[in-house]
């Protein structure tokens, strides 16, 4: 086979020998993949030299940009191929007069693509401790990236249609009315939506938090905030979805953004340690004040005698800790509680327990049994021999 290897170069028609367009043909493909490979490589020595910078931009870039390229030089690669198979095709046909507009529909969803996909690694970024030293809120990261991606898609199929021919001023013009009539049937998720985006806006809570609702039964760590329902992981571990509305509705408690927890607790001591009772309440209290834990500056502290029990004397305390952690709270309480002990303890006091009176009477003696009596005789309970 005499082949003229100047064909090879020249662009092919009708008259061009099947062997020589072929042969162009697999020239075109395997550039098309060799520099697909060379890309790669390209962006992986890129990669690792990006990542030892501390900009965040250059790594959201490349990795947004690693798919699309690759798709761009494809879409030109088999461009050219079509392109080449119209040139040597006789009779017209209707699939290579489509090639066109198809080739600019690829490359506005590759653009797309790559803004989506470099938003979702910006806002990956933004959130990561480990590359900011102040993270933004994920909540809100996450609300303005559903946005933008939104923005990117609807302007994508807007031009997409205006490619295809049809009128980007009939289709808004239809999607006002048609809006009208899906916002009437789908109030119900508008009403979501909305909700959501009160969240995002108002912030009442944020992925990670503890909350809870004294009107519905609603407690646990927020696991999700998406467009129409709210995840919340209760504290048995079950998952609760919420729909977003209802939070435009409900009072919430967010015990997540407590500046300290509160430890108020009462004790009793006998009736027979009263004259104790002052030196245990200032030692109780100068105990607290020293404790390391304990917010005493700037949160209320009182330890009182408070009341006269049936059985005790009561005083209590009400103090605040530094943390706000539940686990290390019960901690710091349990260490209070103890010293507490101790203190009572050290004055030669005793913890008063439910105590009950009998008052013995005898039918054989002129006067009843003496003993300890209950100052109310109508509690006393009257025992006959």
């Amino acid at each position: 086979m005499n082949w003229d290897w100047n064909q090879l170069l020249q662009w092919p028609n009708v008259e061009t020998p099947t062997d020589i367009w072929l042969t162009q043909l697999f020239i075109i493909v395997l550039c098309t993949v060799s520099v697909n490979f060379i890309m790669m490589r390209v962006i992986d020595v890129l990669d690792r030299l990006i990542n030892k910078t501390e900009t965040l931009w250059d790594d959201a870039l490349l990795e947004a940009a690693r798919i699309p390229l690759r798709l761009v030089f494809w879409v030109i690669g088999l461009s050219i191929s079509v392109e080449l198979l119209q040139a040597v095709t006789e009779q017209a046909n209707e699939l290579f007069d489509l090639a066109p507009k198809v080739r600019q529909i690829a490359f506005i969803i590759i653009i797309a693509m790559f803004l989506n996909r470099f938003i979702s690694y910006t806002e990956k970024n933004l959130i990561d401790p480990s590359r900011m030293r102040k993270p933004m809120d994920q909540s809100t990261a996450a609300a303005v990236a559903k946005l933008l991606r939104v923005s990117v898609i609807i302007t994508s199929l807007l031009i997409i249609l205006q490619t295809m021919g049809y009128s980007v001023s009939g289709v808004l013009a239809f999607g006002g009315i048609g809006g009208m009539a899906v916002a009437f049937a789908a109030k119900d998720l508008l009403a979501n939506f909305f909700g959501g985006m009160m969240v995002y806006l108002d912030k009442p809570f944020r992925i990670g938090d503890w909350v809870r609702s004294p009107d519905r039964s609603i407690e646990g760590t927020v696991e999700h905030i998406g467009w129409r329902l709210t995840c919340i992981r209760t504290f048995d571990q079950r998952p609760l979805y919420i729909p977003n509305a209802m939070f435009t509705t409900v009072v919430l408690e967010n015990p997540s953004r407590m500046f300290n927890r509160r430890i108020n607790e009462k004790i009793g001591i006998r009736y027979d340690d009263w004259q104790k009772m002052p030196g245990i309440v200032a030692e109780v209290k100068q105990m607290l004040i020293d404790h390391e834990e304990l917010e005493t500056d700037s949160r209320t502290l009182i330890v009182n005698f408070d009341s006269y029990g049936a059985s005790h004397l009561e005083f209590f305390i009400y103090t605040f800790t530094k943390t706000t952690q539940w686990v290390r709270y019960h901690e710091i309480k349990q260490d209070v509680l103890m010293k507490i002990m101790a203190i009572v303890n050290e004055h030669g006091a005793e913890f008063a327990f439910p105590t009950r009176t009998l008052h013995l009477v005898s039918h054989n003696d002129d006067h009843p049994a003496t003993g300890l009596e209950n100052d109310n005789t109508e509690d006393a309970q009257h025992v006959h021999r």
